[in-house]
């Protein structure tokens, strides 16, 4: 996963389902502003309209807006950016926005000419070009290429940045898509190629084949020149199915090697693994809460979240290991684990990529990132190295090439611009061959690692961006973030966007490393899971109150934000400590706790919140949940509260609704919804510019003026 800039979101892995109906306990006369759930009616969309005409009169009309945005506009469309790449059938491909390409360029060059200062590029796909010919909205959301020779590819593009795509046949060598190739209509679903002309699908094959959440749990099979409708069933999940929906996904190593998996979650965390055998698809004896993630030299690499016991055999949770996959294939029931790598107390897997006959994994340590080689040895035991890259900055393996030993490793910092490095498994060199030229002025900042006491004695790690002669006499404009949730980690990112609208203007910035993230493991995560919640707003306001008795800034200089699961910490923050802070920007949050598994894709989450169903849990929620918690006459700060109306994952409907009752109880607050881009900022880069634009109009006036 990158990681975000200041104000980038980080998404729940999830998508849709909208429903108006009502829940035990919450009935329509309980909830005035149920009607503000019909996320596309007129009615709704009128509402919303006039909220954003108000919102946009106070901060385009602000008169920081419009260099802050033209500042934003020129950050988010200039050419100066890495172009990152993918390795497919022995090219480098890249997807580009900018000023001229707004919706981007899917194109291609070769590693030689891309380790050039000016690589030279062949547009394989326009989308500008796609989008007006088809007179339709369409976002990209990447390409799977058929293994090993990687000739054609399912493109999957998006209507306006819904989670729900279309997916069509593209060949590569032509540049074009392929006529009468496959072709999957638009809808939730998910696919891979097991040989050039077979697909495994799952999707709404026929209305109502989905779950509660509104993903699929029907595999079938589609064959080249067969209409989709003749498509075979090869698995059947079930309707009542938590989590994310049945995903069948293939993997192939450099020496042929392949394995056929379906995941089935049972939860938001669980789910069961089920291989593709000859005789016909068969459970794994894998743990429910493992991610099968590469395959290296004939062995499926596994990142656990829980013990894995096998036999004498235990590999504990956070770990990395593997098992042989042909003996997998035979005998599905009994795997013999190998570990390859098992995490301290303060470490954790950032993730794993296959090159030919290696894995590249980074691994963090305190927070920091490093990357190790593994090699599987004679014996079956995997053998570490260390490669060589800068201390003290988050490093992630951007992509690995399966058919030769290179992998792309991108290395960042919060002041320490971008920079893409080729590593070379064989020898375990790595050089750096692209690098982000500043887009701010860092030579004032500096940064430092703290941490602060939680109500329960345990020191919550956060970093801060600071001008190296800030004083500390509390009068410092800083904004706080974090994320706390579904074990997703919190590593040191440049601020390209927040540093030139923020950093460069005085401004202070803060990341906490709160529970409920992975940043430590799996245990960092699971001490925050549901009724435990508390902990997570807790530690949050335990690092805001630790940067207010350091006299770093105080309560009228201090902002907060979090998007997604962060927003609904932003939601907490705001109504259990009004005080704390004097600016709150609520980014396409959970709000509605009590109902949040009727609206879009929230039954997903269960595992992450717990249910509504369950009288300890909904009755946690009860005194916790930020849109049943807001009370009349208590003195908020003024938040801003923004979403969008394409967003099939959380859904418009939260932000609507606290923005409606914070209204009705004649609170102040400003509200904005985005009409396009999904469950995120915008749908192109002119509009997440001008929503970031938005946020630090917002911030400057409630901060610095």
């Amino acid at each position: 996963m990158r990681r975000p800039h200041l104000l980038a979101l980080l998404c729940l892995a999830v998508a849709p389902a909208l429903a108006a109906q009502t829940q035990s306990g919450t009935t329509k006369a309980a909830d005035p502003n149920l009607w503000l759930e019909d996320q596309h009616g007129a009615r709704a969309m009128a509402w919303v309209h006039a909220e954003n005409a108000k919102t946009v009169a106070v901060l385009e009309k602000d008169s920081h807006f419009a260099q802050l945005y033209k500042d934003a506009l020129a950050v988010a469309q200039s050419s100066d950016r890495i172009p990152y790449v993918s390795f497919i059938g022995g090219e480098l491909y890249n997807f580009w926005q900018d000023s001229v390409h707004v919706r981007g360029l899917w194109r291609r060059t070769s590693l030689a000419s891309y380790r050039t200062a000016k690589p030279q590029w062949t547009t394989v796909l326009d989308l500008d070009s796609l989008a007006t010919a088809e007179k339709a909205n369409w976002v990209w959301e990447g390409a799977d290429c058929a293994e090993p020779a990687e000739r054609t590819c399912m493109v999957r593009l998006s209507d306006g940045g819904e989670d729900a795509i279309t997916a069509r046949e593209f060949d590569l060598r032509a540049r074009s898509f392929v006529a009468g190739g496959f072709v999957l209509p638009h809808g939730k679903q998910r696919f891979t190629w097991v040989g050039e002309d077979t697909l495994l699908v799952a999707r709404e094959w026929a209305k109502g084949d989905l779950t509660k959440s509104e993903y699929p749990f029907i595999v079938k099979r589609v064959v080249r020149g067969q209409p989709i409708a003749q498509a075979t069933e090869v698995y059947r999940g079930s309707a009542q199915d938590g989590g994310y929906g049945v995903t069948p996904y293939t993997m192939e190593d450099g020496a042929g090697h392949r394995v056929v998996l379906i995941d089935r979650p049972i939860s938001t965390f669980e789910s069961e693994k089920y291989i593709v055998t000859p005789s016909g698809v068969e459970k794994l004896a894998l743990p429910l809460e493992s991610s099968p993630s590469a395959i290296v030299d004939g062995q499926v690499v596994v990142q656990l979240s829980q013990d894995w016991t096998a036999g004498a055999t235990r590999i504990r949770g956070g770990s990395l290991a593997s098992f042989d996959a042909a003996k997998a294939i035979a005998d599905p029931a009994h795997l013999s684990p190998v570990a390859i790598y098992q995490p301290g107390p303060r470490e954790s897997v950032g993730g794993a990529s296959a090159a030919r006959d290696r894995l590249v994994a980074t691994i963090y340590q305190n927070v920091r990132g490093r990357v190790f080689l593994f090699t599987r040895a004679a014996n079956g035991t995997w053998v570490k190295k260390q490669l060589p890259f800068p201390d003290n900055l988050a490093i992630d393996v951007a992509d690995a090439n399966t058919h030769g030993n290179e992998a792309f490793v991108n290395v960042q910092g919060f002041l320490t611009p971008s920079s893409l490095w080729l590593a070379d498994a064989r020898t375990g060199s790595a050089v750096s061959v692209k690098s982000l030229a500043p887009t701010f002025d860092a030579s004032r900042d500096t940064v430092e690692q703290l941490d602060a006491a939680s109500t329960d004695g345990t020191r919550i790690p956060y970093f801060i961006v600071h001008p190296k002669q800030m004083k500390l006499d509390g009068a410092n404009p800083t904004i706080l973030t974090a994320y706390g949730g579904f074990e997703v980690s919190m590593t040191p990112s440049y601020q390209s966007m927040g540093g030139k609208l923020w950093l460069e203007h005085g401004g202070v910035y803060v990341l906490a490393n709160i529970r409920g993230g992975g940043e430590f493991g799996p245990a960092w995560h699971e001490a925050g899971l549901k009724t435990h919640r508390q902990i997570i707003y807790d530690d949050f306001a335990a690092v805001g109150k630790d940067l207010i008795a350091r006299k770093i800034t105080s309560p009228r200089k201090l902002g907060i934000v979090g998007g997604s699961n962060g927003g609904l910490l932003m939601g907490v923050e705001f109504t259990q400590h009004p005080e704390l802070s004097h600016a709150v920007d609520i980014q396409v949050p959970l709000l509605d706790m009590l109902r949040y598994e009727q609206i879009d894709a929230g039954s997903s989450w269960v595992g992450e919140y717990g249910s509504m169903s369950n009288p300890a849990e909904r009755a946690f929620w009860e005194k916790t949940s930020p849109y049943q918690n807001l009370k009349a006459g208590v003195a908020y700060p003024e938040p801003f509260i923004w979403t969008t109306t394409k967003d099939d994952r959380v859904g418009p409907q939260h932000a609507r609704k606290f923005a409606a009752k914070m209204a009705a109880m004649g609170l102040p607050y400003l509200f904005y919804e985005v009409t396009e881009g999904g469950h995120g900022s915008g749908a192109n880069l002119k509009e997440r510019a001008h929503t970031s634009a938005m946020e630090f109009t917002y911030f400057t006036r409630q901060l610095m003026q």
